[in-house]
C-alpha cells in the first residue's frame, strides 16, 4: 500500500533556511530587559516617518485585494532607476524573485547553477528544491569575487549565474565594468542574476550597479530590495529588473497578489522619503568607518566591506564570542551555516548600538578600553 507520507526526495533531505535569533527569544533565554540585535541587517534608523504614516492611511484598506501585478509601484521603482517598468517584477522580498527564476528558468535534472561558496543561502535552498545541480566555485582566500572562476563552472546547460554585490557574508564589491564582461563571456543560454541588495551602502554605487547597463545586457537580472536601506524587511517587498521577455514570464506564473497592499503603499512611500534613505546611508557608512576601527583596535582581523555590515574574525573562538556576546544582550551572527565557522558578521546599527557592541566585544576579548 502506498504511504501517504511519500513526498519528493528533494523535500526528505532538506534544510530550510536559519534565520537570525530574536530579540524575544534571548530576552526570554538570559532574562534580559534589553536586548540589541545586530545579526540581520536591518536598517538601524527603523522605518520612515512617512512610510509609517502610509501604512497608517492605508490600514483601513487590508480588506481590498492589490491590483494584480502591483502597477503603480512597478512604474514608480522605473521611474526611480531610469527604465521600462515591463522589465520590473515585485515580488515577497526579492527571495520571491530569486525562487521565480529559478523555477522558470532551470529544468530540474538537466540544467546547472552556478554561485560562489559561501554564499547567500536561498540560492542553495532553492536550486536543492527545485531538483537543480548547483555548482559552488569558492571565493579568494581575501573573501574577492574570482568571475574567471564563475565562468569556468558555465557549460551549454548553465541557466543561471548569481552574484551578490555587494557579497554577503563578506560585503566584497566587484566593480561593474568587471560583471559586464562576466555577462558577455557567458553561455548563450546563461542569465547572470546580480543580487544587489546592499549597494546603496557601497562608496559609489553607480561604478558597482549593474542597472545603469542594462539596456545593453540581454542576459543579466539585476536584484534590489526594499529590506535594508528602506527599513522594509518586515513587510518584504523586493524587485527584479530583467529583460521584458523575462518579466512577463515571471509575471504570469508568480503567485497572485504575493506583494500585500500595505508592502506595496510601504514602498511607494519609500521611495518619495529620500531624506530618510539619505540618512540611513550616512549613518551606516559612518558606524561601517567606527566599528571596523574598533574591531581592528581589539586584535580582530576585519574583511573590508561596502555593506551595511562587517564581518570579523576574533582572537578567540568565534563561537565562544557570539554566546558571550548573548548573554551580554547583544546579538551578532556567527558564520558557522556559511562554513566559515572563525568568523563573525555584526550589523551596523547605530550609534548607541555600535558603542555598545564594541564595549561588549572589549569585555569578552579581555581588553580595556
Amino acid at each position: 500500500m502506498a504511504d501517504i507520507r511519500t513526498v519528493r526526495p528533494e523535500v526528505e533531505a532538506f534544510t530550510p533556511y536559519v534565520p537570525g535569533l530574536s530579540i524575544d527569544e534571548i530576552k526570554e533565554r538570559y532574562g534580559l530587559a534589553t536586548v540589541i540585535k545586530l545579526a540581520s541587517n536591518e536598517n538601524p534608523l527603523g522605518a520612515s516617518p512617512i512610510v509609517q504614516r502610509a501604512l497608517a492611511r492605508s490600514a483601513a484598506n487590508v480588506f481590498r485585494y492589490p491590483q494584480a501585478g502591483n502597477p503603480r509601484l512597478r512604474k514608480a521603482i522605473a521611474e526611480r532607476l531610469h527604465v521600462a517598468p515591463g522589465r520590473i517584477v515585485a515580488g515577497n522580498g526579492s527571495d520571491e524573485i530569486i525562487d521565480l527564476l529559478v523555477r522558470v528558468k532551470a529544468r530540474p535534472g538537466v540544467d546547472n547553477i552556478v554561485a560562489f561558496t559561501p554564499c547567500f543561502s536561498l540560492y542553495e535552498l532553492q536550486a536543492r528544491l527545485c531538483g537543480v545541480e548547483l555548482r559552488r566555485p569558492p571565493l579568494a582566500a581575501d573573501f574577492s569575487l574570482p568571475l574567471g572562476a564563475l565562468l569556468e563552472a558555465t557549460d551549454e546547460r548553465t541557466a543561471l549565474v548569481f552574484v551578490t554585490n555587494p557579497d554577503n557574508p563578506s560585503g566584497r564589491v566587484t566593480p561593474a565594468s568587471a560583471l559586464t564582461e562576466l555577462a558577455r563571456a557567458l553561455p548563450p543560454q546563461a542569465l547572470l542574476v546580480v543580487d544587489e541588495a546592499y549597494v546603496d551602502f557601497a562608496e559609489d554605487p553607480e561604478a558597482v550597479s549593474l542597472v545603469p547597463h542594462i539596456e545593453e545586457l540581454p542576459n543579466v537580472v539585476v536584484l534590489r530590495t526594499f529590506s535594508k536601506a528602506y527599513g522594509l524587511a518586515g513587510l518584504r517587498l523586493g524587485y527584479g529588473v530583467m529583460p521584458e521577455w523575462l518579466a512577463e514570464l515571471l509575471l504570469r506564473v508568480r503567485l497572485p497578489f504575493s506583494v500585500n497592499l500595505m508592502a506595496e503603499e510601504a514602498g511607494l512611500a519609500a521611495l518619495f522619503d529620500e531624506v530618510f534613505h539619505r540618512a540611513t546611508v550616512g549613518m551606516v557608512k559612518r558606524g561601517r568607518a567606527g566599528v571596523g576601527a574598533e574591531l581592528e583596535r581589539l586584535g580582530c582581523e576585519v574583511v573590508p566591506s561596502q555593506a551595511n555590515f562587517l564581518m570579523f574574525r576574533p582572537e578567540l573562538p568565534a563561537g565562544e564570542v557570539f554566546e558571550a556576546l548573548l548573554k551580554r544582550g547583544i546579538i551578532i551572527r556567527p558564520l558557522k551555516s556559511y562554513g566559515l565557522p572563525e568568523y563573525c558578521r555584526v550589523s551596523i546599527g547605530n550609534d548607541q548600538e555600535n558603542a555598545a557592541f564594541v564595549a561588549a566585544l572589549a569585555e569578552v576579548l579581555g581588553h580595556v578600553r
